[in-house]
């Protein structure tokens, strides 16, 4: 916002006419009507200028002064960032990596959590597999003595 400022000025124009051709879109962003005019202003080095700008509707009669924006060259260009907008800009944008941010530490998270409950369900498969099929009923061809002499 601080560098459209320094780069851009307002200047005034007077109205010359309606457009000629085709229409092209150099006026303010934060405006959503307004009608292309030709005007005619003069560049910062003084020499005169003519072209299509966008203006306001209900502004843009033949003879009419009207504010446009230009460059360091005199080119007509759109004005700079509101402040408003350039707030809701910065403040989408934080949201924005603040919840990338989140999401990736979510990922990781979710990562290593996977990888220990997977090594963890191997840990059980290992000892399941060793335990074998008689895991824990006495006297069932487990290599031990039957109780009581074997009767």
């Amino acid at each position: 916002m601080a560098a459209q400022h320094a780069e851009r000025r307002a200047t005034a124009a007077t109205v010359v006419g309606g457009p000629p051709g085709a229409r092209r879109f150099t006026g303010d962003p934060d405006v959503t009507s307004g009608r292309t005019v030709v005007a005619a202003w003069r560049a910062p080095d003084g020499s005169p200028r003519t072209g299509e700008v966008t203006v306001v509707s209900g502004s843009g009669a033949p003879g009419s002064p009207v504010r446009i924006w230009t460059d360091g060259a005199g080119v007509p260009v759109p004005p700079p960032m509101a402040p408003g907008t350039a707030r809701t800009h910065a403040v989408l944008g934080g949201i924005g990596a603040f919840l990338l941010a989140a999401g990736c530490v979510e990922a990781g998270r979710r990562l290593v959590v996977g990888r220990l409950v997977r090594a963890r369900y191997a840990r059980w498969d290992r000892a399941w597999a060793d335990a074998g099929t008689d895991w824990g009923r006495a006297g069932t061809g487990s290599g031990e003595p039957e109780p009581h002499g074997g009767r």
